[in-house]
């Protein structure tokens, strides 16, 4: 997986597709006595406790503690107001805390990224940090390009429902094929963004290095593409866990997961908007 937060897992991926009552059954002692109740419960039961148990209303995700899309939705909605929040906060009071805020997300975000189990303070600092680096960015932005940080945040909008909009009616589904398009993909952005920013560093190039001019243009469309391919790739992972049965504090997880591409796309847009409208 591309995603470290997913790739890393113990509980999302297809993986999990082919063990899901072994994973149910560790993760829940019940699992395992519910598929014994059909033979082994009737043999102590008698017929009045057997018409009850039928009669009675089947187990909501909510009643078995397991993972439900509204799980997901919530909790990444609550990240969404703490990265507002804190971004706004940031623009007003002290924008030029933007890059302790991103090196604060850096070290939280690789921590929350490799962690076997969620922890929601943590995810929580993270989003936090980076409304805090977003906050500081998007004012240094919009000092040079008015109104730029709405265009960003519409067009961040808009990716993400055209790609939760493809995901669902199934019109682009996550294959072996589609996986590994993107993992090269972000390998060789990766790699190129690395060499872009030693040689402005090191002032061989100047201003946006190979980013600016119709080549950053295309390089920007190139990253906005795998960012929306890599929403999809989260989309398809929650949904997995979801269909999986997976413990209810995992949606934490699938929350960060969807932040931290959002956060991405954000700034991809944001740096492609001002290449665009600026005199390179």
């Amino acid at each position: 997986m591309t995603n470290p937060v997913f790739s890393n897992s113990a509980v999302f991926g297809e993986k999990q597709n082919r063990d899901v009552q072994r994973t149910q059954s560790q993760m829940d002692p019940n699992f395992g006595r519910a598929q014994d109740m059909s033979t082994g419960a009737a043999a102590g039961m008698d017929a009045h406790q057997l018409e009850s148990m039928y009669n009675a209303p089947a187990a909501t995700t909510a009643d078995t503690g397991r993972m439900t899309y509204d799980d997901v939705i919530m909790k990444t909605g609550l990240l969404l107001v703490l990265l507002v929040a804190a971004g706004a906060a940031t623009w007003a009071l002290a924008p030029q805390l933007y890059f302790v805020g991103a090196i604060v997300g850096l070290i939280f975000g690789l921590i929350n990224s490799f962690k076997r189990e969620p922890s929601p303070l943590l995810i929580v600092i993270y989003t936090l940090a980076q409304g805090v680096f977003l906050g500081g960015l998007s004012k240094m932005y919009e000092s040079f390009y008015d109104g730029i940080v709405l265009q960003a945040v519409l067009a961040t909008i808009s990716v993400f429902a055209v790609s939760l909009f493809l995901f669902k009616s199934g019109k682009v589904r996550v294959t072996p094929k589609f996986t590994r398009m993107l993992l090269i993909g972000m390998g060789g952005y990766l790699l190129f963004s690395i060499v872009n920013l030693v040689l402005v560093w090191t002032g061989v190039l100047e201003g946006w290095g190979m980013r600016g001019g119709a080549m950053g243009i295309g390089i920007g469309l190139i990253a906005v593409g795998l960012a929306a391919m890599s929403l999809v790739m989260d989309f398809d992972a929650a949904s997995v866990g979801v269909k999986n049965g997976i413990p209810k504090k995992y949606a934490w997880s699938a929350a960060f997961g969807l932040m931290v591409t959002l956060i991405w796309l954000y700034v991809e847009l944001l740096r492609l908007i001002a290449i665009l409208r600026g005199d390179d």
